[in-house]
């Protein structure tokens, strides 16, 4: 395998998303949570198509970031990225050490971006690079007077100081400096920034438009252990939303939940009505379920959107993967991966997904103990195509290694059956726990 020569650099400036020092200026109708949020979510989507610009050329990808710690950044947005405080300094100071660190490791072109600007793609910071081979420096003009992003190929002294940072005259006192200094400048499109009470319409128009809401429903019951890992897996997706609907957990389900970000109902115990009342309280376009115990693939929002882009899709589900793996296991992910993909027959633990529309349409879950994933998948199979991506899901293999493998795979199979032949959801339910 042949490891890239990095002669490029990509650099992020952002912040941890805390409450109260995150989007200040939209505290006020947003609230420190929302505006936090908010922030979370334009960072989030500012890495997908970041993360896409490793390949050609070879891209080499860091976050200088204000807030927290390199752990808690790594914990949020994934171990495959460098992650450097800002330091010191107003912000043309942090910008200036930046692009002078980064030029002194080896780089020959180095761009930065903030994550403010939801209409930059990798597009834009792909022409950034290529203009860099005739201009000095390229900058890309956002429409409140500052700019979304700037790109060196050596640095710069003096560029960046006496900006008025954060009024509408940065873009205009940055090209006079640029000019002073005899650089050669190129402009890249404008857009627009979301940094005032009047810029959201931009971002939920954009969003909604290229990434419809996923509202992730996880009903839960005592899962400490699994909470957090299951929602860790939801993250570094963009137009996400995460509801842990809890069944009257005695443990640290809820308060952990929260901690994650997570909206948090308390419901009930059961599954299906569970997972209603969490479709009821969510606010998305598309809705997937996922059990507390399974852990989404990276890119699951992508495989989910595109999925049901599909002409004549009305649902989707995951590979199905059980881990820790066992060759006897390997064996049960092979028939049921081909259950699902030929008989078009996912499970619950697979993470189902489908529009929120037809999902109200055919009136959720039925109100069952048991079967509920099985029954609802038959009623979908009347409206259209299911469709398995082969991209999986993991699954915990507990319920395997707590009663065995053959003995869960049996009981699996006679509980399809006894549904299948009439028998009563609620003697099935004692059936399965007597197991």
């Amino acid at each position: 395998m042949t490891i890239p020569q990095y002669r490029h650099r990509l650099i992020i400036f952002t912040r941890n998303p805390e409450p109260g020092k995150a989007k200040t200026r939209l505290i006020p109708i947003l609230g420190p949570e929302g505006a936090a949020d908010l922030h979370r979510r334009m960072v989030e989507h500012t890495l997908i198509w970041a993360r896409r610009l490793k390949d050609y050329p070879p891209v080499s990808l860091e976050i200088r970031f204000a807030g927290g710690s390199v752990d808690a950044m790594k914990n949020w947005l994934g171990p495959d990225i460098a992650f450097t405080p800002q330091g010191n300094g107003d912000l043309g100071q942090r910008m200036e050490q930046a692009f002078e660190e980064a030029f002194q490791s080896g780089m020959e072109q180095v761009v930065m971006v903030g994550t403010d600007c939801p209409g930059l793609t990798e597009d834009l910071a792909r022409q950034a690079f290529v203009r860099l081979q005739e201009a000095d420096v390229v900058l890309g003009p956002a429409r409140d007077g500052g700019y979304y992003l700037i790109g060196l190929k050596r640095p710069a002294a003096g560029l960046f100081q006496d900006i008025p940072w954060g009024t509408n005259e940065v873009l205009k006192k940055t090209l006079t400096a640029a000019r002073n200094l005899q650089l050669r400048i190129s402009l890249l499109t404008p857009l627009a920034d979301v940094d005032r009470p009047g810029d959201l319409a931009v971002w939920e128009s954009l969003v909604r438009r290229d990434f419809p809401l996923i509202s992730v429903i996880i009903p839960a019951l005592n899962e400490e252990a699994n909470i957090v890992s299951c929602l860790a897996s939801t993250r570094c997706a963009p137009n996400v939303e995460r509801i842990v609907v809890d069944g009257g957990s005695r443990d640290r389900t809820r308060e952990m939940a929260f901690s994650c970000g997570a909206k948090v109902l308390t419901v009930p115990a059961g599954r299906a009505r569970q997972m209603n009342a969490g479709a009821k309280s969510a606010a998305g376009d598309l809705f997937l379920f996922l059990h507390a115990d399974t852990h989404l693939p990276k890119g699951f929002a992508e495989v989910v959107r595109n999925t049901l882009s599909r002409p004549g899709v009305v649902a989707g589900a995951f590979g199905f993967c059980l881990q820790p793996a066992s060759p006897g296991l390997r064996l049960i992910e092979r028939a049921t991966n081909w259950r699902s993909r030929f008989l078009q027959l996912p499970y619950g633990d697979q993470a189902i997904f489908l529009r929120s529309a037809l999902f109200h349409e055919m009136g959720g879950y039925r109100d069952i103990p048991i079967m509920e994933d099985y029954e609802f998948i038959q009623r979908l199979k009347k409206k259209g195509r299911i469709s398995t991506s082969p991209v999986p899901a993991v699954t915990s293999a507990r319920r395997w290694e707590t009663l065995g493998i053959w003995k869960t795979t049996l009981m699996n199979y006679a509980i399809v059956m006894a549904y299948d032949l009439g028998v009563a959801p609620a003697r099935i339910r004692r059936f399965a726990k007597r197991g």
